[in-house]
């Protein structure tokens, strides 16, 4: 029959190339596809082909499916929702669970966009919002423990001064008071944090997970139960990650773990190099032993990550001349990529702070935020200490 048919039709309805049993690619196949067919119409309208087949990629895609899998037993939880950055699916977390008339709790410490969510946006939503210092336990302690606040949401390390919070005593005030939990945990990694009672973990993909600074996606990971409730909710957001990008970020996740050794062992040199600099006033890295995370971040941590933050005993000016002399080191924003990157704390990270945030946030005009890379650690070092002897 395929014969008879005209030359167009044939290249529409082209020949399926299909796998002998046994006889399988290595590598998952990218399902580049909106649609999916079934045998038969009353196949496609039964609810049990529907839960375990799959019919249009915004619902699901088996691409996309073995990511979410993947992402989970990293995290060591039940299953994942994959969307397309790391902010929708901050987005997805918070809105599955918040309502009208609700508060959330979040640390003035926190990343940036987040908090322009929550102050600026959700309020939209009848949603309120609470910040305390990531020091201020006391004040967290009361929150929680108000009727309104029904989430608390927050990160560790903190970004841009890597400030620790003890996650177990947060959990556990949290759960007493029947408060749900959300993690960002984008900057220590999937590798962390999976013993804790945390509700539901979000991660940026686009950043440690597939490596390579060439992909934007997110992830929602928690319990069978608690995916289930978000995802008619990710299907009619449309925030949906495409197949491809799944695919690159699942090719990323093989090198996951030689990756991130590799970020840290080059990180931790980095923080001694800049501890015993006469032009650094202080370090903040959690594999440091003087530094106020440290027991912490040893018992809650494997591995202390790819991020090193210091204050230069100098101005504004000074402290942007210095970033600008760096020849390895990119400036520009995000981490987790193979290039190491430079930025000025206080220009990126306190837009949204009146001046006592700021002064709480521990960010002053000097702060330079590193992410480091997997650049030789000799040729790194080597880049610092020529601008420190350019510029100082």
């Amino acid at each position: 029959m395929v014969k008879l048919m005209k030359r167009d039709t044939r290249l529409i309805h082209e020949k399926k190339i299909e796998l002998q049993d046994g006889n399988e690619s290595l590598i998952s196949p990218i399902y580049q596809s909106v649609k999916f067919s079934f045998p038969s119409l009353k196949e496609s309208l039964e609810e049990k082909s529907l839960a375990d087949g799959f019919e249009y990629s915004r619902v699901s895609n088996p691409t996309i499916r073995q990511l979410e899998f993947m992402l989970a037993d990293l995290q060591g939880r039940d299953d994942s929702i994959c969307v397309s950055s790391g902010m929708a699916a901050i987005w997805l977390s918070l809105l599955g669970n918040l309502k009208s008339g609700d508060s959330v709790l979040y640390f003035i410490e926190s990343y940036q966009p987040t908090r322009v969510m929550l102050k600026k946006f959700l309020k939209n939503f009848g949603i309120n919002s609470i910040a305390h210092s990531i020091k201020d336990i006391q004040s967290i302690k009361k929150s929680l423990s108000k009727d309104e606040v029904k989430l608390l949401i927050f990160e560790s390390p903190t970004n841009p001064m890597l400030q620790i919070p003890d996650i177990e005593e947060i959990c556990l005030i949290a759960k007493k008071n029947s408060v749900v939990t959300i993690m960002d945990n984008t900057w220590a990694g999937l590798h962390n944090h999976g013993q804790f009672g945390i509700d539901y973990f979000v991660h940026s993909l686009t950043k440690y997970a597939s490596g390579h600074g060439d992909v934007m996606g997110g992830a929602v990971i928690s319990s069978e139960k608690n995916i289930k409730k978000l995802k008619g909710l990710a299907v009619s957001m449309g925030s949906t990650l495409d197949p491809n990008t799944a695919y690159l970020i699942m090719r990323g996740l093989k090198t996951y773990h030689l990756r991130i050794d590799k970020h840290e062992s080059n990180a931790i040199k980095i923080a001694h190099f800049l501890n015993n600099r006469p032009e650094v006033i202080k370090v903040f890295y959690p594999g440091l032993e003087e530094d106020d995370g440290y027991d912490l971040a040893k018992k809650q941590m494997r591995g202390y990550g790819g991020v090193v933050t210091f204050h230069l005993d100098c101005n504004k000016d000074k402290a942007w001349n210095f970033i600008d002399s760096l020849k390895l080191f990119i400036t520009a924003s995000s981490l987790g990529s193979p290039e190491s990157l430079a930025i000025p704390a206080h220009l990126f990270f306190t837009k949204d702070f009146i001046k006592k945030e700021v002064e709480l946030s521990g960010i002053i005009e000097s702060t330079i935020r590193l992410s480091i890379g997997l650049e030789h650690i000799d040729d790194l070092i080597l880049d610092l200490k020529k601008s420190f002897d350019t510029i100082f």
